[in-house]
């Protein structure tokens, strides 16, 4: 015993004193870790057995929380079944308990003696105790053999009835248990499902949908009464009860309702960022398929269905659950059912996911890679959370890489690619190799960089890495296949790289190349061959059909020089072990050369072999993954897995709404008030009571909409305006609100104009008292802003003097409204008074500037390099006359500060009204621009007359792009959809700086920030005058004063970052050496085409 003793105090595996029984041996016994495993002269558990047969409840209490302990832990208690199975009908609550819990366990295993006390199982069944009865249930579910069934069933049938909703969560559970064993008892299930699903507890609602998911998920017939309280009880059920309901609801949402996306006019909110916009001509027919007051209309607008919204409203305040489970199953309903423009809400909750564990994180990322090749916009915001981290694993390194990838644009693919840099040093080959495609796909499908990223593919193949290297020729020869220009010096550099790259993918890449573009490197192409033929025997197999390949192009391209090592090549092919290769130089010996007469393949030898080849497409191997439902394991897998459930298309039309509505008033709405008397859809109140924040808004707008009936015509014009931008700004209940309501109006009004707030509403007098002054069209801009600022809306309000007399408010306001009426008489300003914002004052004009007051008397000695030419600003189409019905809309460039904000590039906007009737109430209706761009109205104009002409002023910021602003000009009688591009050139502001100022910062943003290109002078534009004319024409920059007689110096900034953007033009006999130089390498680049364009036009 004292050996025993010992041994015990050693083992570090249970520090428990000695069993009950007083019998070290025993514990000893149940350790592995002891060496009396191995043993077979012991009795295993013996004391336990001992103390589930004693006739006291405090052992055996203890002798099953061991054994629950030991199958807690993972080691096999099923010896112990017999000996536990006796305890069933202890008296005592706490045994009867763990004897379920361990019952539970192992009766689908000894199935033969579970059998034997069925009838203890059923008598449980009756117990007072809720858990008593609820493990009896659930150990009766895993007894596995049929002939038990119709003794489940009963019991799932009482349960279903009874008091406590945990035993009829239980129930839910043993449903698709009793339909594994006997799947003819579908039809009686499915009628128990039915019950369950119309309990009103929040306990049993995730399993009673869970059941009705695996048993019977086509029976949508189910859910419609239900519907709306599956809604309303949402937050309350327990997490995993969130997620299954979430997935069927969103399955029926796509069942039940129409797609919110049909409707929306611009199509993919993104699609202006990426794509080109529609014709002309699909506008117009668009108008005219839509148009207000045509009777005839073919697509009515879309209205979302309140149940629709509902679904939406509730989801959104999971988004802040802790469940990782939670937030996805939100995510993924947003991504299938919601409208695009409210999609992006989820992108805040997933990128707080990323804080999570490796495995959250790989999954959660998976979504979003698939989410951003749709909407891009969603995430570029955050964009640095997809930043690579050194500990983070390779799967996880992978998928931020990818997204980073997708998200990448003109507009941030500098700091994309400053980032994608560091990563091709990581010590992770896979993932360095994968960067280096990553590199590939940006240059081919952002074409500004197209060069730069193969410059730097280039240097790469000078690295140490073999797998760098190798994997650099590969995705060089991919973007050399897209490229139409030659690159000769490539090609021939890689040629020589091919005695010491080693990789075999690498190698036949590089043949190749070479065999493809033979006739550009015809010296190099032989001698290549010639020395692949020295180590043909001892290449790869792809390298060796490579090699036969180059060896057949280069005969029907240079047959004089290469023909014997060719048959060389081929006869020693012809005994490879691989019969491909065998196979492949037997054809092409046929084809290159022939032994007797040339058949007819032969002669059209050229042809096949030389033919242009489609140049591969990279893209991102998520771009087919969006065919599965987001979060599902075939989403992950990319494969459907079974038991996955297809994600059903938007029906057509939608289905009667009327199948969700419920006659029986429910508990928690009897206090609701009443709907208003003669609107149709009286289920408003049946869901709406939840929403504690729009209910006292809503019976406002209710009482003024019976008090105010005969002026809800005139008033909806300015309430769609003014909801136009609130919609993305105001909370879900408030938009849901707006959406309920402009419905329930659709049936009296003819135009589908939402109806505005009450916070419009009591401002729309005083717009209505002056409508009749002559200078009403000088209305706010502001009255399309956000609703949340009324005291906002009033300080920049543009109102005429006239108008500002006859009422009676503080002079502050009358002095403001004059100065900002300014804005529409002033001239567009020409390059002579273009504003400098360096240390000049900002709005002194460029003529005006003192540009040199304290440089040296050197740098400003040649007065003769400073010209400044009178430019004339270029006009460009915003709306054509025949597609507005008469109205026509020219716009251009002031290059003044704008009055709105610094950031913002000034537009002046011609209204010319060509038609036979006076255009009334013009203004800017919903703004379709990326996250990061501004628009400034401009100011309503309240009737142009025939024939007649008016120009007013507004302001964009275009956050440093050339993404074009995209937005709704409407009158009173129509919308057009109308887009303001802005040249790269105009979104500059000037900047006066000295001459060794510009070297110093030209020096800074050398290498990658530097463009550079030959400009060939026209003869009679190679002075100084017509360079600073062409120059200016194109850019909104300052002259900066050059010491050199023949170079011509430039300087601005970008109006939304302030970034630096240097111009340096350098002539010499009739020739030019045109260099930019700004940190955006997009905007250098494109800087650089269009000073080239304007100097050599």
């Amino acid at each position: 015993m004292a050996a025993n003793g010992g041994f015990q105090a050693s083992s570090g595996y249970n520090e428990r004193p000695p069993s009950s029984t007083g019998s070290g041996e025993a514990d000893t016994a149940v350790d592995p870790a002891s060496s009396s495993f191995f043993n077979n002269d012991y009795k295993k558990h013996d004391d336990l057995k001992v103390m589930l047969d004693s006739n006291k409840d405090s052992q055996k209490l203890d002798a099953m929380k061991r054994i629950v302990g030991m199958i807690a832990k993972g080691k096999d208690a099923s010896e112990l079944f017999p000996a536990v199975v006796k305890n069933v009908v202890s008296k005592n609550l706490e045994v009867k308990k763990l004897v379920y819990v361990y019952l539970t366990r192992y009766a689908e295993e000894q199935q033969d003696l579970a059998l034997l006390s069925i009838s203890t199982f059923q008598r449980a069944l009756k117990d007072p105790n809720q858990l008593i009865r609820a493990s009896a249930l659930r150990v009766l579910s895993n007894i596995r053999v049929q002939m038990i069934a119709p003794i489940m069933m009963l019991s799932i049938k009482e349960a279903v009835m009874d008091m406590s909703p945990y035993v009829r969560k239980t129930a839910a559970h043993a449903i698709p248990k009793l339909y594994s064993i006997d799947p003819e008892q579908k039809d009686q299930l499915v009628e128990v499902i039915e019950k369950l699903l119309a309990d009103k507890t929040t306990l049993v609602a995730g399993s009673a949908i869970q059941a009705f998911e695996e048993l019977c998920p086509e029976r949508i017939d189910l859910i419609h009464k239900n519907y709306r309280k599956l809604c309303n009880l949402l937050v309350d059920v327990e997490e995993w009860g969130q997620v299954v309901i979430i997935n069927m609801l969103t399955r029926y949402a796509r069942t039940q309702f129409l797609n919110p996306n049909t409707g929306d006019p611009a199509g993919d909110t993104e699609k202006p960022f990426y794509e080109s916009e529609k014709s002309e001509e699909e506008d117009q027919e668009d108008k005219e398929e839509t148009g207000a007051g045509d009777g005839k209309q073919k697509h009515k607008p879309y209205i979302m269905d309140a149940d629709h919204r509902l679904i939406l409203r509730q989801c959104k305040p999971l988004l802040n659950s802790r469940n990782a489970a939670v937030v996805m199953a939100v995510a993924q309903l947003y991504h299938h059912c919601a409208p695009r423009s409210e999609v992006i809400v989820v992108a805040k909750s997933l990128i707080r996911l990323l804080r999570s564990s490796p495995e959250v994180q790989y999954v959660v990322l998976s979504n979003i890679a698939t989410m951003s090749i749709k909407q891009r916009g969603m995430f570029e915001q955050f964009l640095k959370s997809f930043y690579v981290r050194s500990n983070d694993p390779t799967h996880v390194k992978l998928l931020k890489l990818e997204i980073l990838t997708s998200l990448a644009t003109e507009t941030n693919i500098s700091t994309i690619l400053r980032e994608l840099q560091t990563f091709v040093t990581s010590p992770d080959k896979e993932f360095a190799a994968a960067t280096i495609q990553a590199i590939g796909r940006c240059a081919s499908n952002i074409a500004e960089v197209t060069d730069t990223c193969l410059n730097g593919l280039v240097l790469l193949m000078s690295n140490r890495d073999e797998s760098v290297v190798a994997e650099s020729v590969v995705v060089i020869k991919k973007l050399l296949q897209m490229q139409t220009s030659t690159h000769k010096d490539i090609i021939v550099h890689m040629a020589r790289m091919v005695d010491n790259i080693t990789v075999p993918m690498a190698r036949a890449s590089i043949l190749w190349l070479i065999g493809e573009y033979s006739d550009r490197v015809p010296k190099i192409a032989p001698d290549v061959l010639r020395k692949m033929a020295k180590t043909f025997i001892q290449e790869e197999d792809i390298v060796k059909l490579q090699i036969l390949n180059l060896g057949a192009k280069l005969v029907i391209t240079n047959s004089k020089q290469t023909k014997l090592l060719c048959q060389y090549v081929f006869n020693l092919a012809k005994y490879d072990q691989n019969y491909d290769i065998r196979d492949r130089s037997r054809f092409l010996r046929q084809l290159v050369l022939p032994s007797g007469e040339k058949g007819i393949l032969a002669k059209h030898a050229k042809k096949i072999f030389l033919a242009t080849k489609p140049a591969p497409v990279l893209e991102s191997k998520f771009k087919d993954r969006d065919q599965y439902q987001l979060g599902t394991l075939s989403h992950m897998i990319n494969s459907r897995a079974t038991g996955y459930q297809q994600l059903p298309e938007w029906p057509e039309v939608a289905p009667d709404p009327a199948v969700r509505n419920v006659e029986v008033v429910m508990p928690w709405t009897e206090k609701t008030p009443l709907t208003k008397k003669g609107k149709p859809k009286k289920e408003k109140a049946f869901y709406s009571s939840s929403e504690t924040s729009g209910a006292d808004e809503s019976s406002d707008e209710d009482s003024d909409d019976e008090e105010d009936s005969g002026d809800d015509s005139d008033e909806d014009k300015t309430g769609s305006e003014a909801e136009s931008d609130s919609d993305s700004e105001d909370t879900e209940e408030d938009s849901s609100d707006d959406v309920t309501d402009s419905s329930e109006d659709s049936d009296d009004k003819s135009t589908p104009q939402k109806k505005p707030t009450q916070k419009v509403a009591v401002t729309r007098p005083a717009v209505k008292s002056n409508s009749g002054t002559e200078d009403s069209d000088e209305e706010s801009s502001e009255e399309s802003t956000s609703e949340s600022e009324p005291e906002v809306k009033k300080k920049p309000k543009q109102e005429p003097l006239k108008k500002a007399q006859q009422k009676s408010p503080p002079s502050k306001p009358q002095d403001l409204d004059l100065l900002l009426d300014l804005g529409d008489v002033l001239p567009p300003m020409t390059s002579s008074a273009m504003p400098g914002s360096g240390a000049g004052d900002l709005l002194t004009p460029m003529s005006a500037l003192s540009l040199d007051q304290t440089s040296k008397p050197k740098a400003a000695t040649p007065s003769a390099q400073m010209f400044t030419p009178q430019v004339q600003g270029k006009t460009y189409e915003l709306l054509n006359k025949l597609s507005g019905d008469g109205l026509g809309i020219t716009y251009k460039f002031t290059r003044t500060i704008s009055i709105f904000t610094p950031k913002m590039v000034s537009i002046e906007l011609t209204f010319t009204n060509s038609s036979e009737s006076i255009v009334s109430n013009i203004r800017i209706g919903q703004k379709k621009i990326q996250p990061d761009m501004e628009v400034q109205d401009f100011p309503e104009i309240a009737a142009l007359a025939t024939k007649n002409s008016t120009s007013v002023l507004m302001g964009v910021n275009f956050n440093d792009t050339t993404q074009p602003a995209t937005f709704e000009v409407i009158t009173e009688e129509k919308k057009y959809n109308v887009k303001i591009t802005a040249p790269v050139g105009e979104i500059l502001q000037p900047y006066n700086m000295h001459e060794k100022e510009f070297i110093k910062e030209q020096g800074k943003l050398a290498g990658m920030n530097e463009n550079s290109t030959k400009v060939k002078l026209p003869a009679d534009k190679s002075d100084m005058k017509s360079i600073v004319t062409a120059v200016l024409k194109v850019a909104n920059v300052l002259q900066v004063p050059s010491a050199e007689e023949n170079k011509f110096l430039f300087a601005a900034r970008t109006l939304a970052t302030q970034t630096l953007v240097l111009i340096s033009v350098d002539t010499k006999n009739g020739a030019a050496k045109l260099t930019t130089n700004c940190e955006k390498m997009v905007i250098g680049a494109m800087l650089m085409k269009d000073v080239k364009g304007s100097l050599e036009g």
